[in-house]
């Protein structure tokens, strides 16, 4: 399947270009699924991939295919999944009408209802697609001029299958692992992006936040009321650092030089990275923040969980929505009302 068939990324936006174009610099046949605006800044500047670490690549324009036109998924062995959650039934039905029936569909997305999604529309059965849930720890910031830039260290987890699709996706500088438990991967890089909020309510680069003790006490307080929820709903988190989840929140707590020199240790961050949520504001798009806070409340109520401040968050973030005017820059006291 990988020799001669392409892998198309469905909804090419930071993480989909940045994953479909390491893939293509490391020769494998990749095309891009993109909004007019993206495909257009590709065929003019290229694709330029850099990272954290100072290392970068450039593609052409002519090393992927790039379309607007969902019959790319046409010969397609394996499809990427990169679309904001609120849009997978839509890309799932067109996966549906177009994708070969044996292509193998890879959810990397947030949230945790995605793969179940894709499973419904595309008709989970014997002999068809395959669906496979994953997790994408890092983030990429989308710099324009068809630069796209990983802020953050981590790798790549898929479900496991017979056919050991993590591996054929494994490349140089992108590496891809298989999972035999990603729910609870997926619930342990959901209850990390809680801090996706806060980064796009106080305007700050995550490094900047993670450095100071007020800003870290406040992500704190939100992963102890998931952590809290998820326990009522007997849902064990896998941790995606050496840390594990549950001893998290006391760590964030703790004293800046103490936390620094841990944080060193498990994790890379560029000092400029922001959240994806962070850009949807900045760009006066729709977080999804339904998908990530909200799939937490959902847990919570049905086990009967307070998430005061959780649920405060979510107001916030859709009120900066509604004002459509960027991250509104609130401080550690104003989130928790106390301003």
């Amino acid at each position: 399947m990988m020799t001669d068939r392409p892998i198309v990324v469905a909804g090419a936006g930071a993480i989909g270009c940045f994953v479909g174009g390491m893939l293509a610099a490391s020769g494998r046949r990749v095309a891009l699924l993109v909004r007019p605006r993206v495909k257009t800044e590709i065929e003019r500047f290229g694709l330029r991939l850099t990272h954290f670490d100072g290392s970068e690549k450039k593609l052409g324009a002519g090393q992927l295919a790039l379309s607007e036109d969902p019959a790319i998924f046409h010969s397609a062995g394996i499809v990427l999944v990169t679309v904001k959650s609120a849009d997978t039934a839509d890309v799932a039905d067109q996966i549906a009408q177009h994708a070969p029936e044996d292509a193998v569909i890879v959810s990397l997305q947030n949230g945790i209802g995605n793969a179940a999604v894709l499973r419904d529309r595309l008709g989970n059965r014997p002999g068809g697609r395959r669906v496979l849930a994953g997790m994408v720890p890092f983030n990429v910031i989308a710099m324009g001029e068809g630069r796209f830039h990983r802020s953050t260290s981590g790798d790549i987890h898929i479900g496991e299958d017979a056919e050991n699709t993590a591996a054929s996706l494994s490349v140089a500088g992108l590496t891809v692992r298989a999972s035999g438990d990603i729910t609870g991967v997926q619930w342990g890089k959901l209850i990390i992006n809680l801090n996706n909020a806060l980064s796009a309510l106080s305007d700050l680069p995550l490094a900047a936040q993670l450095a100071s003790r007020d800003w870290r006490r406040l992500f704190a307080d939100q992963m102890a009321e998931g952590l809290a929820a998820l326990k009522a709903a007997g849902i064990a988190p896998v941790s995606a650092t050496p840390i594990p989840m549950n001893w998290t929140p006391a760590l964030l707590r703790l004293p800046d030089t103490i936390f620094n020199a841990i944080l060193g240790r498990t994790m890379k961050i560029d000092p400029e990275a922001r959240s994806s949520m962070w850009q949807d504001l900045k760009h006066g798009r729709k977080t999804e923040i339904d998908y990530l806070q909200g799939a937490v409340i959902t847990l919570a109520e049905q086990n009967h969980v307070e998430v005061p401040l959780m649920r405060r968050i979510v107001a916030l973030i859709k009120e900066a929505e509604a004002a459509g005017k960027g991250p509104p820059r609130l401080t550690p006291q104003q989130i928790r009302g106390r301003a």
